[in-house]
């Protein structure tokens, strides 16, 4: 898979799939089956066990072993169909915006589930995660996703290294080994007092600031010294980084501002909501960065979220804190997808193409 130079070193995994697909007329239900029914149904079950994430933490009772490994064998599935679409589209001659709108677009909204669903085998307590770490470290890896797309806004250059092939496969093979040796295992340090949890929470941000900040700063700035920024302007070329930045401040605020410990009592749902919203900034990043058009500095969904802030923030919203963050959440998620469906129909006749098939419109 070529990445930005790169190529995967896992090339392997997808060529029974590609068979498979070869001589099918569909191309974007590989996308879709890829965060439904893999992604979604990963987390699901686990939130079928626990909607606290306490599962994992001592003390309390731990979810089967089939959990972990059916989680295992959904996300390897979701990381090589990942994989597949891009090659299908090439082998058929099929690629287009759209396709990338797919299979990015559905790759924002799966960063929810990929961080939630990993740390959920350390649980919360003293061996595990508390879920203000857990939010923090949510944001780390939706920024390290949007970095690419911001680098690509200003250099035109999707750069992808293939770290992100290594850390799926990671995952899955956790996913297999708590099956086998328990989530007690991880409460065991590594070496010299250090836990699993801080081991792998090191990763994660060591990765984002030793490579992906500094290859995509190393990128945009080598555009800016070769004049081949698409936006030469400071203001311009941050514009895209402008309401994921909001987004971080104001969900900051109601978690330390909440009269009910929001994100305690529903650190789910609350993650959900943030994810969603950020799905949504990064598709019109996306859509932006397609069609060589101006990044609107601010979404329309920061404003019932700002709101439902100021309405916390005032102590109106002692009793009804819950039902707020579930109205925003529905609010979101419809927003979301009425988007999506939106673009993708506009899409699809502006290429004269059907969205989950290779035949034209105009053929029976």
């Amino acid at each position: 898979v070529q990445c930005g130079g790169h190529q995967s070193p896992l090339p392997v995994c997808y060529a029974p799939i590609l068979e498979l697909y070869s001589q099918s007329e569909y191309l974007f239900d590989i996308d879709v089956s890829r965060f439904y029914f893999c992604l979604c149904f990963c987390n699901l079950f686990q939130l079928w066990f626990t909607f606290g994430l306490y599962f994992s933490a001592p003390g309390h009772n731990h979810v089967p072993s089939w959990v972990w490994i059916v989680a295992g064998l959904l996300n390897f599935t979701a990381y090589t169909l990942d994989g597949v679409d891009g090659k299908q589209a090439r082998r058929t001659n099929s690629s287009t915006p759209l396709g990338e709108l797919f299979d990015h677009g559905l790759d924002s909204w799966a960063c929810i589930y990929f961080v939630v669903t990993v740390y959920s085998i350390f649980g919360r307590g003293d061996t595990g995660v508390s879920v203000l770490v857990l939010y923090l470290l949510l944001w780390v890896v939706l920024f390290s996703f949007i970095l690419s797309h911001w680098e690509k806004y200003n250099t035109g250059i999707l750069f992808l290294p293939w770290g992100y092939d290594l850390s799926q496969v990671t995952i899955s093979l956790v996913y297999l080994v708590t099956a086998v040796v328990g989530v007690e295992a991880w409460y065991k340090p590594v070496v010299f007092n250090i836990l699993y949890r801080d081991f792998f929470t090191t990763m994660i941000v060591g990765c984002a600031v030793t490579v992906t900040l500094p290859m995509s700063l190393y990128n945009v700035i080598k555009g800016y010294r070769n004049n081949t920024l698409k936006h030469t302007t400071l203001y311009e070329s941050m514009l895209p980084i402008i309401s994921p930045v909001l987004l971080f401040i104001l969900s900051a605020i109601w978690i330390f501002a909440s009269p009910t410990k929001i994100l305690d009592a529903y650190p789910r749902l609350f993650y959900y909501m943030v994810g969603t919203t950020f799905a949504n900034i990064t598709c019109k990043l996306i859509v932006c960065q397609m069609s060589n058009t101006r990044c609107q500095p601010l979404t329309w969904l920061l404003v019932p979220l700002a709101l439902v802030v100021v309405v916390v923030v005032s102590g109106f919203a002692n009793e009804t804190e819950a039902l707020l963050l579930v109205l925003l959440t529905v609010l979101v998620t419809m927003a979301h997808i009425h988007y999506g469906v939106s673009v993708v129909n506009q899409l699809s006749k502006h290429f004269n193409i059907l969205p989950f098939s290779l035949r034209k419109p105009n053929t029976d």
